[in-house]
């Protein structure tokens, strides 16, 4: 197989000897699109307004969110090596499941738009919300990745105005939105 695959990989702490069928064949016919995955890659995890552990709790994230083992054991073993804590690493999986009960509820109500539904509370406890080992931007940034993922209208509606509220620019949600599409279209290959 080739060096960009092999550097893609290296990329999400994954050694080159593991096989991907999907990445492999796609790697054997056609350079091109491995080579513009691994630069995306590449990129997303540089974004000058993410740190290099935030851009990997984010990939994380992605990788809990859709049940991937593999780079979720890849990502949290980087995640250590980028100063990580037990803690944080913890808090991404529980906030991935929060935000998928979060998710069907409130993408219920926004489809279903009934008086009763808008207005009926959501009796879904969210105390991890309250004092994030992560802080307060920085969860709620990753909450509107992963609803973003999930499809949720209402909830990255709600999530980008927080997260703006609590100080993140722009240009840092364009760069973990666009970070959370790159791993999610790297973890379709794996």
């Amino acid at each position: 197989m080739s060096e960009t695959k092999d550097n893609l990989l290296a990329e999400i702490n994954i050694p080159a000897t593991e096989s991907f069928a999907l990445l492999d064949t796609l790697d054997a016919a056609d350079h091109r699109y491995i080579k513009d995955l691994k630069i995306n890659v590449s990129n997303a995890l540089r974004a000058q307004t993410l740190t290099e552990k935030e851009a990997i709790l984010l990939a994380l994230a992605v990788s809990v969110n859709q049940k991937h083992t593999r780079t979720i054991d890849s990502l949290t073993e980087l995640a250590l090596s980028k100063g990580a804590t037990d803690a944080e690493i913890t808090e991404m999986h529980a906030l991935v499941s929060l935000l998928n009960a979060n998710n069907i509820f409130y993408r219920f109500k926004h489809m279903v738009d009934k008086e009763y539904y808008n207005t009926a509370p959501a009796g879904i406890r969210m105390s991890i919300m309250m004092n994030p080992v992560l802080g307060k931007e920085f969860f709620e940034l990753a909450s509107l990745t992963v609803s973003a993922i999930n499809g949720c209208e209402m909830c990255v509606t709600s999530h980008e105005q927080s997260v703006k509220n609590h100080g993140a620019t722009e240009a840092r949600i364009l760069d973990a939105i666009r970070l959370t599409a790159i791993i999610k279209s790297l973890i379709v290959l794996l």
